[in-house]
């Protein structure tokens, strides 16, 4: 009996609905039962590990009132505020700070200001936003007339960053499966047929949240909440991916036989190896995310890498069983007919684009790399390294507060630096003050034999200054034993520091999985090595194209320093995909025809259905752009232009121009003539 013959049996229509409509009442009742798990962030999450920083953050939490975090509550009149009303103000503060006993609040020069520091003991994110709320409503009770109460700080910075996120996962899913919704309408030109993927992805993505986010609390990994946003949209694109590739070489089956099961089977077959080829390197590929030096990194890599498996679960086993149930008019208006040419025989667009390359494959490759590297040089404007201020989409109150308490207090008020130190307090601070860049120092607490020391720098939390200000303190203290600087600046420098090495390790290891995994799958030499330098050279311009579009269309000042890691990772993992496809029905291809026919005759027959499936995945990552944080909008606008590169310019010119100019070097040391000889 032939492969295809026994494969056909478990695509019985009679019998192939049992398994879909169990996932689907099943894993329904467990999303609905569990629900995904709640994110329970320690407070050196997102920082780290090994650097001073992430130290002092550590060991703040022990000490008196949790002092962490620091709220500053800022009163303002546009009038110079009279003794009295200095007086009411302090007690407005002192009774919305409730039993923390805070020292009184400290005017302003020009009077028009008073300003007070409140610690909060709170570290969760969602306890900490309404702690936040809470003070805010109890400073602005009773308040004098034409005084305004706003709250800044740290702790009103994470607050309010926890605060954009409420709402914003279903927001997310919406938006991404609307996107989807209308694309597959497009793609299929079907009203019935795109119902079937999207169901069975849509349930996929929240069996994929829920799985992920009890396994990742199992295992006590960190993640946040932009995690399940990002593993929304990465198992919706490449779940509908994978389902965009089986359903276009099913319906190509169903016009060789009438059989549905045995067309299915055939498809399956055929599909198959590409899609677990696919998912198995970006699996890896997300893996390497373990080496980070971040908590929430690893965590994003591991709930990402099992959305993935998941959604090739559901692709590979649900998804034919669910298709095949349905008699051919599933696909109508365009029924497939037993008889109609396939893809890969006629004149269709993609050949006739593929012929064109193949005529002038120099030419062709020559302008495609011109393209690329154009739009990679805007890669040497970048500005990396965004401040707190900086990733809001949309202002929050602590962020304008913190920019009205710097026009009337040093710059580093609303946010210093802070020092814990076993060594002499005294000696301490006044090599604190003698550093260049510090406004001031004071001793603000001890616990456990250590003295804690807070800094005001001279200049505004988040600039390349304030960064400057830190390095200098740190090297005024590095006499000191056991003398660590932290703080939000002190944060961002050891940040900065982590995501260099975190490039120059887990880079390289994706890069290594990816060769490996397309040298497994194609046995050949040149073409995996081919496939990943276009890979690379379309993430550069993407990088460098994404970073003029979040400047000229978008306004930012500054890339994210963490997104060239996440974009590298996406775009070499989800690009090789593409490349998957194509060259993996090149070489079934070239065994018939032929190493030049075959990458024709596989640019023919896939080209419609990738360009469809990196349009589909390119417009889900720019729904990041919904999410109100700058970061994700800035992965969304590499990721989009990378896909749409590779898509476009990348799997249908470059790849074929070099595999035609090649030849059977390009499969080298396979030769597809011996494949033929054994077929």
């Amino acid at each position: 009996m032939e492969p295809s013959a026994a494969v056909a049996r478990l695509f019985r229509p009679r019998v192939a609905w049992i398994l879909p409509v169990l996932y689907l009442l099943v894993g329904g009742a467990l999303v609905g039962a569990l629900g995904t798990a709640p994110v329970d962030r320690a407070a050196t999450d997102k920082l780290p590990d090994g650097y001073d920083a992430t130290e002092v953050v550590r060991l703040l939490e022990d000490f008196p009132s949790g002092d962490g975090q620091l709220a500053v509550v800022l009163f303002t009149a546009e009038r110079t505020l009279t003794p009295a009303e200095q007086e009411t103000l302090g007690e407005v503060f002192a009774r919305a700070a409730g039993g923390a006993a805070p020292a009184p609040p400290q005017a302003a020069a020009d009077g028009t200001a008073l300003v007070g520091v409140l610690p909060m003991p709170s570290t969760d994110a969602a306890r900490l936003a309404d702690d936040v709320e809470e003070l805010r409503a109890g400073v602005r009770a009773d308040l004098p007339d034409g005084v305004r109460a706003e709250v800044t700080g740290p702790a009103a910075i994470q607050g309010d960053l926890a605060r954009v996120f409420e709402g914003a996962d279903l927001t997310l899913l919406a938006v991404t499966a609307s996107v989807v919704a209308v694309l597959l309408i497009i793609t299929y030109r079907s009203p019935v047929l795109w119902l079937v993927p999207l169901l069975v992805v849509g349930l996929t993505d929240r069996l994929a949240a829920v799985a992920a986010t009890h396994l990742l609390t199992a295992l006590d990994v960190a993640f946040d909440q932009s995690t399940t946003g990002i593993l929304s949209v990465l198992v919706f694109g490449a779940g509908t991916d994978y389902a965009l590739l089986l359903i276009s070489r099913y319906r190509d089956e169903l016009r060789r036989t009438p059989s549905r099961p045995e067309a299915m089977a055939r498809a399956w077959t055929r599909t198959g190896e590409a899609v677990l080829a696919s998912a198995a390197t970006v699996v890896v590929a997300l893996l390497a995310l373990l080496l980070s030096a971040f908590p929430t990194t690893r965590g994003l890599g591991l709930a990402c890498a099992i959305g993935v498996v998941v959604a090739a679960f559901a692709v590979l086993v649900v998804l034919p069983l669910a298709l095949v149930v349905f008699p051919r008019w599933i696909f109508w208006p365009r029924r497939p007919v037993v008889g109609e040419p396939a893809l890969s025989e006629g004149r269709s667009f993609w050949r006739r684009v593929g012929d064109v390359v193949a005529r002038r494959p120099v030419r062709a490759a020559a302008a495609g790399l011109v393209v690329l590297a154009v739009m990679a040089s805007g890669m040497l404007g970048i500005r990396s390294g965004l401040s707190e201020a900086d990733q809001f989409i949309d202002t929050p109150e602590s962020i304008a507060a913190a920019g009205r308490l710097a026009a009337s207090f040093p710059a580093g008020s609303a946010d210093p630096a802070v020092v814990l130190t076993r060594a002499d307090v005294g000696a301490v601070v006044r090599a604190a003050e003698g550093a260049d860049g510090v406004e001031s120092a004071r001793p603000a607490g001890e616990h456990d034999g250590r003295s804690r020391i807070d800094v005001v720098l001279a200049h505004a939390p988040g600039t390349p200054e304030a960064r400057a200000d830190v390095a200098a303190l740190r090297t005024a203290l590095a006499g000191f034993p056991d003398t660590l600087v932290g703080g939000t600046d002190a944060e961002d420098v050891d940040t900065d520091a982590a995501t260099g090495a975190d490039r120059g390790l887990i880079l390289p290891v994706i890069l290594a999985v990816v060769l490996l995994a397309l040298g497994l799958l194609l046995r050949s030499v040149v073409a995996p090595v081919v496939l990943v330098l276009t890979v690379v050279a379309t993430y550069l311009a993407a990088l460098g194209a994404g970073w003029l579009l979040s400047t000229g269309l978008f306004g930012f000042d500054r890339l994210d320093v963490g997104v060239p890691l996440q974009a590298f990772l996406f775009l070499v993992a989800l690009g090789v995909d593409y490349n998957i496809f194509l060259v993996a029905r090149a070489a079934e291809e070239a065994r018939r025809h032929g190493a030049r026919e075959g990458m024709l005759r596989a640019l023919a027959s896939t080209g419609g259905v990738i360009t469809s499936a990196g349009i589909l995945l390119a417009a889900v990552f720019a729904v990041l752009g919904v999410l109100p944080l700058v970061v994700l909008a800035q992965l969304g606008i590499v990721i989009c232009v990378g896909v749409l590169l590779d898509t476009l310019l990348v799997r249908t010119v470059l790849v074929p121009a070099v595999a035609v100019r090649l030849g059977d070097r390009f499969w080298w040391p396979r030769r597809v003539g011996e494949d033929a000889g054994r077929a």
